[in-house]
């Protein structure tokens, strides 16, 4: 079985029901529409910024798409990249590709153009499906790139160097293609987050796919009558991977346009949204307008909202303590995953784990994890190691990348890149990246457990602990702190307020300004170590 068939199952057997929902906020605000105008009217994309799909028309979509492709010359083993933002659109383009048995190559929507073209040509992409948002993006590197031979629009206003994807599908027959299939075929081609330099490819199979469909259905119990809020980008395996318990299960997934907190909680009301998988910073951000009395959580009926779960990032317990306090009959749940393990559910928490707020959880279903000390000998039970996964989710290898492969790919194994214990209950924490971690006076710092205190103070909204050049120490812990609205907090104020660390794990320095996160919610340290390193080394040479 692969990842298509629950596509093929559902249109069979439910071909009226809702899949997709998609919602676009700001168009409903343009045309002066209300929530609830919105949610009693037909549905009309050009009027109502609301979009709807059946399960009939999301597999009828994906077969003419797939077959369009066919007659392009596109086969088996070729490659189909994606660079969309979210929209209805999104899913079927992706499951038309896997249906030629092509491989889907999705693009993470911040790339630059140069960045764009570096993913299409390590990916060797043959073709490309762009949106509006990046005409001016590909038109700069169009002529640049002439393996990708066909470029497809998805949209309104098709600039002249692509052609429309929504005309030429149309005359496509919907009959499914006639293209066999086993779970180890090669599917996709992802691209890890780049936090720690230029992304890589990473390819999976049907088999990896499969897998985490089951795996998120295993651990959040998704029934048809469910309700998927995805606000994340598809892009990535984090979202996708959680709507694909949604696929497995036949229920309706709703795409958010954006994650302003009066939106996410609109529409968590008005789709009656029984899941929503928030990013760290989301959930602040919905807390902190509810604080201040920017949202009034009596004028919406969020009762159908059962389960509230985030990932993609270490979560810090104040979070999840201030959300059960204002949403008390929220279910919490917690994954933990890499592209590398397509995506969450590698390591989970569960919901019946509360009680272990903090940590990332057990050995996912269909999981095996260890914790691999600095003599290649398994950790013990308490002490600091790199956390390996092992099972039929881990990818296939770092495409035309043998090296990079070999280092994180071990018997079977991958190498997380990521410091890890494990509690007397067999329950796994992070500690930090392996690469950020801070070497200061021979003393190892592990920046996230810095962050999870800083965090407590109230006047905090994000944090993030970097290693920065010192002369003496070689490296010094730095604290770039991003202040709440209406907040302040002085420089003696928060270095009393770290009085509470031991000495050595205090920042030496605190630097008040915003903190950089990608698309999925990483704080991107690179970023910030190149913004403020320049500064540290000439401060450590004048000393």
């Amino acid at each position: 079985m692969i990842i298509t068939d629950f596509l093929e199952k559902n249109a069979a057997q439910m071909p009226d029901d809702t899949a997709l929902v998609e919602i676009a906020p700001q168009m409903m605000e343009k045309a002066k529409i209300t929530w609830k105008e919105y949610a009693l009217m037909q549905p009309n994309p050009n009027e109502s910024g609301r979009k709807e799909m059946t399960w009939k028309e999301f597999d009828q979509m994906s077969n003419r798409f797939a077959n369009f492709l066919f007659s392009r010359g596109i086969k088996k083993g070729n490659k189909v990249a994606i660079l969309l933002m979210n929209c209805i659109e999104w899913l079927p383009v992706y499951f038309g590709i896997l249906k030629t048995g092509a491989l889907a190559v999705p693009l993470n929507y911040r790339y630059t153009a140069e960045e764009i073209k570096y993913c299409l040509t390590l990916a060797e992409a043959d073709v490309l499906v762009f949106g509006p948002e990046f005409i001016g993006r590909i038109e700069e590197i169009c002529d640049r790139i002439p393996r990708v031979s066909q470029l497809f629009y998805v949209g309104d206003n098709c600039p002249t160097f692509a052609e429309s994807y929504d005309k030429l599908i149309t005359y496509c027959t919907s009959k499914k293609p006639n293209v066999e299939l086993s779970e180890q075929d090669d599917a996709a081609i992802y691209f890890s987050s780049g936090t720690t330099g230029f992304p890589k490819a990473i390819l999976h199979n049907h088999e990896s796919l499969k897998h985490a469909a089951l795996t998120e259905q295993n651990h959040h119990g998704q029934t048809k009558d469910d309700t998927f809020l995805c606000i994340p980008p598809l892009y990535h395996t984090g979202a996708k991977m959680h709507w694909f318990g949604s696929l497995v299960s036949g229920s309706k997934g709703v795409l958010l346009k954006g994650t302003n907190p009066e939106w996410i909680i609109k529409v968590a009301a008005e789709e009656k949204c029984t899941i929503v998988w928030l990013l760290v910073p989301w959930a602040q951000d919905i807390l902190d307008a509810i604080e201040r009395k920017e949202i009034n959580l009596d004028e919406y009926d969020l009762s159908a909202w059962r389960l509230m779960h985030i990932g993609a990032q270490p979560v810090p317990p104040s979070l999840i303590k201030r959300w059960k306090e204002v949403f008390p009959k929220h279910d919490y749940d917690t994954n933990y995953g890499l592209s590398e393990s397509i995506g969450p559910g590698c390591v989970h928490l569960g919901v019946e784990n509360i009680h272990k707020v903090g940590a990332i959880g057990k050995a996912g279903f269909g999981w095996k994890t260890r914790i691999i000390g600095a003599d290649g000998n398994d950790a013990k039970q308490g002490e600091v190691g790199e956390l390996a996964v092992f099972g039929a989710g881990v990818m296939s290898c770092y495409y035309n990348d043998e090296k990079a492969t070999k280092e994180v790919l071990k018997d079977g194994w991958l190498l997380t890149g990521d410091m890890a214990k494990e509690d007397e209950d067999g329950f796994i924490y992070l500690v930090d990246r392996k690469k950020d971690v801070i070497i200061s006076g021979g003393e190892n710092i592990y920046p996230v457990q810095i962050e999870d205190f800083v965090r407590r103070n109230g006047a905090v909204k994000d944090v993030a602990v970097i290693g920065l050049p010192d002369s003496r120490l070689g490296e010094i812990s730095v604290a770039v702190v991003e202040l709440k609205e209406g907040f302040e907090l002085s420089e003696e104020e928060f270095m009393d307020f770290c009085k509470e660390l031991p000495k050595y794990k205090r920042p030496r320095k605190v630097i008040f300004a915003s903190v950089p996160r990608n698309p999925t919610g990483k704080i991107e340290k690179p970023v910030l170590r190149e913004r403020y390193c320049k500064e540290s080394l000439v401060e450590a040479q004048m000393k």
